[in-house]
């Protein structure tokens, strides 16, 4: 890397979106005086002129990157010293970052040029540009990090600003509800990830990525510390079980994904950003960048597979009774996350990253055509109410369509080559739990069909049903250029990112340096040796099980949804008490909501009788309140009469008689 340099290059990729944060954010607000110092148009340019440059720059550091295959460690500052332990903020360059860095920033670029028709109308227009701006800024901390201090400064930096990002509408009662319930929920997981990350400073002595994979051996001699009851195992199940559970709450898997569906309160743009490029697959990312420490522990990796097909499967079922145009896509988000996650548990790291990229491009297409159709239709989400919408908005039903179809995996299509090798992977894995995985994805692309096509032809086909909504007033309508902009361009690599890349992306030797993969782990060696090229694979698949799921899925829906949508209610009718514990969730909602009353409850006694009754009253100012009490007896003794102590003598001598007489 000697004939460019990386430094400059990473300094404007990771600092570019936090200057146009901060202008849109300080200027274009009225923090600083009484009005804003720019213009809500100016905000808006100088925020994606700031995501563009690092867009471009991304680009020029892959291709080096490419170029020279190699990798480069920069320190950009030393942040403290405590005595051995050295704090820096620092760049880790090399494949795997480098394609990360280039799907945030792309996916970013789209979402805030989107955003200028999709808010155009809202007084939070400056707010917004500057928050997706932060959220950007935090995610390329987090995928260019070299040390663990700062991979959990971006991780907690994403969950803040999506924290503010789902609540943005915050007069909205449930938007700050989902809002809350996203940060606690992620609370949980990442008290798992930061006992992780104690435990690895534990074992090395070092935040250092460099220092924690270059001494795994030493790292495996080690056992869990302290006089708890995991005292004497060994700390690298441990401590990749609780770093695994970090990566739960971020990439939302069973049980802590409950708060993604809930997201959806926010506007459509950042659930663009949340659900393909950022936050969600913070979770995936980490795991690929630790996998020389997961692989030492087959109890971790099966519990990681078992997870993902929980994911894949069951919460891809969701989707199917779903009304909500954006929490059908939200719930192919945790089915495609659990797929994701099945890779990675059955040590398939490159193809995990391979859909990890190629998912982020279509499901961000699907994102902005649900927007797109949503201010078609005048702020309309219900999928019910549509129907027949084709004819009316022409460039979001091709790009919608196209999206579906790489979503449900249809050969020659993006999506297509990153699950069907997830599925071949699975097939040839050996781990505890990948029997159930192979059925859980298998069944999962049927699913996965049912609900992508339902979705489609309720809303683009079929009856149209807007007309029978008496608060829908006119016909649907295409959205302004700056909306159908980025569909067309996501439109683009949700075709042909797949079939350009996968032979050198998974089968290539980019990871070699940052994947590590035990030879009887190594699922991908298997699937290489009968890899044949995009093509091959490409017609192979079109008389394979997961292609015949994927037509009797379209099938399903179209006949269902288009012939005879009767049949759906009569469905409905019969499987009541099925459909009813889908309506609910698998009450993990009412679980929840059930466990954090009880807590309620709980910490309302403690603080009454045990804070305030045992340990204040009692404990702290018991001897206080004992003398106040026996002060406040002995003052009516003391009332400065003489009256009242010549009574008190005659009743004392008289008492003292009576005692005399009774004894004597």
């Amino acid at each position: 890397m000697n004939s460019y340099n990386p430094y400059n290059l990473c300094m404007v990729i990771v600092f570019s979106p936090l200057i146009g944060a901060l202008i849109s954010g300080f200027l274009g607000s009225s923090f600083l005086s009484t009005r804003p110092i720019i213009s809500r148009s100016a905000s808006s340019l100088i925020s994606i002129f700031c995501i563009l440059i690092s867009f471009l720059s991304a680009i020029v550091l892959l291709y080096n990157v490419i170029q020279y295959r190699c990798s480069c460690n920069i320190t950009l500052y030393t942040w403290s010293i405590i005595d051995t332990l050295k704090l820096d903020l620092g760049f880790l360059i090399d494949f795997l970052s480098t394609v990360m860095i280039l799907v945030v920033t792309s996916v970013s670029l789209m979402v805030h040029i989107y955003t200028i028709g999709y808010m155009a109308d809202d007084s939070g227009y400056q707010r917004f540009f500057s928050y997706i701006s932060l959220f950007t800024f935090a995610m390329l901390m987090l995928v260019m990090s070299n040390n663990m201090l700062q991979l959990f400064f971006g991780w907690e930096a994403v969950g803040l600003v999506s924290y503010l990002l789902i609540g943005f509408w915050y007069t909205k009662e449930s938007a700050v509800t989902a809002n809350m319930k996203a940060f606690i929920v992620n609370r949980v997981g990442d008290f798992g990830f930061i006992l992780g990350i104690g435990l690895l400073f534990f074992s090395t002595g070092s935040i250092s990525y460099q220092d924690i994979l270059s001494n795994i051996d030493f790292i495996q001699a080690k056992q869990v510390p302290g006089g708890s009851i995991l005292q004497g195992l060994d700390l690298i199940p441990i401590a990749c079980l609780c770093l695994f559970i970090g990566a739960m709450g971020k990439s939302a898997q069973v049980p802590l994904h409950a708060w993604l569906p809930d997201s959806m309160e926010g506007p459509t743009p950042i659930s663009a950003l949340i659900h393909a490029a950022t936050m969600v697959t913070a979770g995936i990312f980490m795991v690929v960048r630790f996998s020389g420490l997961f692989e030492l522990s087959s109890f971790v990796l099966s519990f990681i597979i078992i997870t993902g097909s929980v994911g894949a499967l069951f919460l891809g079922i969701l989707g199917v009774i779903q009304t909500d145009i954006k929490r059908v896509v939200a719930y192919s988000t945790l089915s495609q996350l659990g797929y994701m996650t099945v890779a990675l548990g059955v040590s398939a790291y490159s193809v995990a990253v391979f859909h990890l990229v190629t998912h982020a491009f279509f499901k961000a297409l699907l994102f902005l055509g649900a927007g797109s159709v949503i201010i078609g239709t005048h702020h309309n989400q219900d999928i019910r109410s549509m129907g027949g919408i084709y004819k009316y908005m022409p460039v979001t039903w091709i790009t919608f369509l196209l999206a579906t179809l790489s979503l449900v995996g249809f050969p020659f299509f993006s999506g297509f080559y990153s699950k069907e090798l997830i599925i071949e992977s699975v097939k040839y894995s050996n781990i505890f739990g990948s029997g159930f995985a192979y059925f859980s994805v298998l069944t999962g692309v049927f699913i996965t069909s049912l609900y992508s096509f339902r979705l489609y032809f309720l809303v683009f086909h079929g009856k149209e049903r807007f007309r029978e909504n008496s608060k829908f007033h006119g016909v649907p309508h295409e959205p302004g250029y700056t909306i159908l902009f980025p569909l067309i361009f996501l439109s683009i690599p949700s075709v042909f990112l797949g079939l350009l890349v996968v032979d050198r992306f998974v089968f290539g030797q980019f990871f070699d340096s940052i994947i590590t993969v035990m030879p009887i782990h190594d699922t991908v060696y298997k699937v290489s040796e009968e890899w044949h090229g995009w093509l091959s694979f490409a017609q192979h698949a079109l008389f394979s099980i997961p292609f015949l799921l994927v037509l009797s899925g379209a099938f399903v829906s179209w006949y269902c949804y288009i012939i005879n949508d009767n049949i759906a209610n009569s469905m409905r009718s019969k499987f009541s008490l099925i459909f009813n514990i889908l309506n609910n969730k698998y009450y993990f909602d009412i679980i929840y909501y059930g466990v954090a009353k009880f807590c309620l409850k709980l910490g309302s006694f403690l603080w009454k009788c045990c804070d305030q009754m045992l340990i204040d009253k009692i404990l702290v100012n018991g001897s206080a309140n004992l003398v106040n009490f026996m002060s406040r007896i002995t003052q009516y003794l003391q009332s400065g009469f003489i009256y009242h102590y010549v009574v008190s003598m005659i009743i004392g001598i008289v008492s003292m008689v009576t005692i005399f007489v009774f004894i004597f």
